[in-house]
């Protein structure tokens, strides 16, 4: 995977070049983490279906799918609205052959029930949250990678959104954040 986007970034601007050299922890270690914040139930199938919003180079949608490939009902669905974006992930998940399925469109009229949503540099919260309400309403929780400005963004969401966020740390970067989000409503 890595190789792959390091070849396309130099055409396509995948990633910021800058971040190349340390792609292990900006880039896989900042997606994968998201695995431990997955909430069981007790049932084995807890955290096997997620949407990747607005899923760009892969991140976390493809390290998802190399951590869960192999699990029965395993299955990432990679949202992006760029259409050259997702012929480089389809080429991934080709290539890796990895339970998942790229979608090529916009996130907010996608109607695909999953366990967790996901996102990362996607929109500022605000926005974001207007992309996954659909997935809400169809009873998936969310787990976004933000950076250190996670309060700001969350604070700005709250005059049109009402939720209850936590605020995980990130293990890949002490000012990233994950947020993970249960419920969503529109504020009346």
């Amino acid at each position: 995977f890595r190789a792959m986007v390091e070849a396309r970034n130099a055409v396509m601007n995948l990633v910021g070049p800058a971040t190349l050299p340390d792609f292990w922890r900006r880039h896989a270690l900042d997606s994968a983490q998201l695995v431990f914040h997955v909430e069981h139930t007790g049932d084995t199938r807890s955290g096997l279906t997620w949407a990747d919003l607005g899923a760009g180079a892969g991140f976390p949608g493809v390290v998802l799918a190399i951590l869960l490939k192999g699990r029965p009902g395993a299955k990432i669905w990679l949202v992006d609205s760029l259409t050259k974006r997702c012929v480089f992930l389809e080429e991934v998940v080709k290539a890796l052959e990895l339970p998942a399925e790229v979608v090529n469109a916009r996130a907010e009229t996608v109607d695909i029930p999953v366990q967790i949503v996901t996102a990362r540099a996607c929109a500022p919260m605000v926005k974001l949250l207007g992309f996954a309400e659909p997935w809400f309403r169809r009873g998936a929780q969310g787990l976004f990678l933000k950076g250190e400005g996670a309060a700001e963004e969350i604070e700005a969401a709250r005059a049109a959104w009402r939720f209850a966020p936590e605020i995980l740390p990130s293990v890949s970067d002490p000012r990233g954040r994950i947020v993970r989000i249960r419920r969503l409503a529109r504020v009346r």
